[in-house]
């Protein structure tokens, strides 16, 4: 589970350093970035869960 949490963190860190430091000056553009980088946060949230009920099941 501890590599998934820092895969996590670097995806988070990821996000957090773009939206402070290398936003786009376009506005649609960025809104598109923004979007699909949460997309892939909340998939990889999704799967973490479910390899953890996965892993309460067995």
């Amino acid at each position: 589970m501890k590599p998934q949490l820092i895969i996590f963190a670097i995806l988070i860190a990821g996000f957090i350093s773009y939206n402070i430091f290398f936003q786009s000056q376009d506005d649609r553009t960025n809104t598109v970035i923004n979007i699909l980088f949460a997309s892939i946060l909340f998939g990889y949230i999704s799967f973490m869960a479910y390899s953890v009920l996965r892993k309460m099941k067995k």
